[in-house]
């Protein structure tokens, strides 16, 4: 049996490859779910799937789309709302 602190949900098996042949298991925290658009929740493009403290070194640019409504609406749901707006 493993120690209880690594019977936890929140944390995922890996399995590595020892060079004896032998396999051993690792435990990871598993990462956030995807990002997803406030409209219609599609999967964001873009955006990555990292935990907070690796989103923190990130630069903004690498942490969601430089166009309008980037990392909030998808693409799509974006271009609907530019154009609502320029109607107006």
């Amino acid at each position: 049996m493993v120690r209880p602190a690594l019977r936890s949900r929140s944390l995922r098996k890996v399995f590595r490859k020892l060079p004896g042949g032998k396999t051993s298991t690792y435990y990871r925290r598993r990462k956030p779910s995807k990002a997803k658009c406030s409209n219609c929740e599609a999967i964001l493009k873009g955006v990555p799937q990292e935990r907070p403290y690796k989103m923190q070194r990130m630069s903004k640019s690498q942490k969601r789309p430089s166009r309008p409504y980037g990392g909030k609406l998808c693409s799509k749901c974006s271009k609907d709302d530019i154009k609502q707006e320029a109607r107006k």
